[in-house]
């Protein structure tokens, strides 16, 4: 066996200053895919190819990052799969610090920031879209590896020989009644520590797997072995789909507008469905995940984008100019 007794002991939290204030890898996981989205960006902004010069880039991707990646994903994460929550109380979007961002909403955000940007400096947003959408897959990665780190949106029970398990699956026991005898166990694992009765239990839970060895060996063979889903997605939605789209932009750099913008959509689509076949759903819709649910209206898009390549040749690009 390789990993399958691997128990994820990794820290979300690279420094510590006080209980508030925290660098966190998946803070630094978006700091890294705006980066290397700005440097792709920057690329092809300086061959001529794309819509923005490079004086505009960073300017595009700041705004890109903040009015589209963050508050896309925030208010989707919201709406796609916390509405109760939402509706009962529209400021808990605020609440970034709790968590909570959705990709599917990210990529909303995007598609919409690009549509304002190219209006306000007239020029194609399909061609703006074209090499957004190459630089987007470096974000999906590095926030899938976070995801990873923070022992979060794990896998299906498996008995592959890289299985790994994660102390998350503890923290839901209480609330599963075919976890009844697991929980139990738990509990006592936890009495030596005196736990107050009004204590967040699953912080705990988290925090005790991570820093006490005595805990974490005891709770280990409580856990089910999982696919580790959070690598397979960024090996898929991550790698995979950045080596397509980038050599895509590098081969045929006239290619119609539309084009890399649609192939994005379908092939995001596709590996999304695939990867969520390993991963442990919340919810199903209609027999799929959430995730591959969402992903279905994606094809269509994608679909639409690469009809309009296909019937609108690429015209000579016009770049914007900072405002």
């Amino acid at each position: 066996m390789l990993f399958a007794d691997y128990l994820n002991r990794l820290n979300p939290v690279l420094l510590r200053f006080t209980d508030s204030i925290q660098l966190r890898w998946y803070g630094i996981a978006y700091v890294l895919g705006f980066f290397v989205g700005y440097l792709i960006l920057q690329r092809w902004a300086k061959r001529g190819r794309g819509e923005l010069r490079p004086e505009a880039t960073a300017d595009f991707i700041t705004y890109a990052a903040l009015f589209g990646v963050l508050l896309g994903g925030r208010l989707g994460y919201m709406l796609l799969y916390n509405r109760a929550e939402f509706f009962s109380n529209p400021l808990s979007i605020l609440n970034v610090a709790g968590g909570g961002m959705a990709s599917h909403g990210g990529i909303a955000g995007l598609f919409f920031f690009t549509l304002w940007w190219a209006k306000r400096h007239r020029c194609s947003w399909t061609g703006l879209g074209d090499n957004l959408v190459v630089a987007a897959p470096a974000g999906l990665f590095f926030g899938r590896i976070a995801n990873f780190i923070n022992g979060e949106l794990y896998g299906r029970a498996t008995s592959v020989p890289w299985a790994v398990r994660f102390p998350d699956e503890a923290t839901r026991w209480a609330s599963d009644p075919d976890a009844t005898d697991k929980y139990a166990q738990l509990v006592s694992l936890l009495s030596p520590f005196n736990v107050p009765p009004a204590a967040d239990e699953h912080s705990l839970i988290l925090s005790l797997a991570r820093t006490d060895d005595a805990f974490a060996e005891a709770l280990r063979p409580l856990l089910t072995p999982r696919h580790p889903s959070q690598l397979y997605e960024a090996a898929l939605e991550g790698l995979l789909l950045f080596a397509i789209l980038f050599t895509v932009r590098e081969k045929f750099p006239n290619a119609p507008h539309g084009l890399l913008t649609g192939l994005f959509f379908i092939l995001y689509a596709v590996f999304r469905i695939i990867g969520e076949q390993f991963r442990e759903p919340d919810a199903l819709i209609h027999g799929f995940t959430e995730g591959q649910f969402y992903s279905l209206f994606m094809i269509v898009v994608g679909i639409a984008f690469l009809v309009f390549a296909a019937t609108r040749p690429r015209k000579t690009s016009t770049t914007s100019s900072p405002s």
